[in-house]
């Protein structure tokens, strides 16, 4: 799938989110990898066999805190 050189990771490597971008849609919240990830802004994935990568939150995010 990938035409640059050097090849870009494909989807099953593990840097596999440094593909270059084909399609970028922040307004819709996700972009298309070289490599045919499907990459959202809550860093979740969807693969091209259709496997999902769910979202990594960090765990050092601090209280939530509401008004009141």
């Amino acid at each position: 799938m990938c035409q640059h050189q050097p090849a870009c990771p494909t989807s099953d490597s593990a840097d596999r989110e440094a593909a270059r971008l084909v399609a970028h849609h922040p307004e819709q919240g996700w972009s298309l990898l070289c490599n045919g990830v499907l990459l959202f802004e809550d860093t979740g994935e969807l693969l091209p066999d259709g496997r999902i990568i769910a979202p990594r939150r960090t765990r050092d995010a601090g209280p939530l805190v509401t008004a009141a």
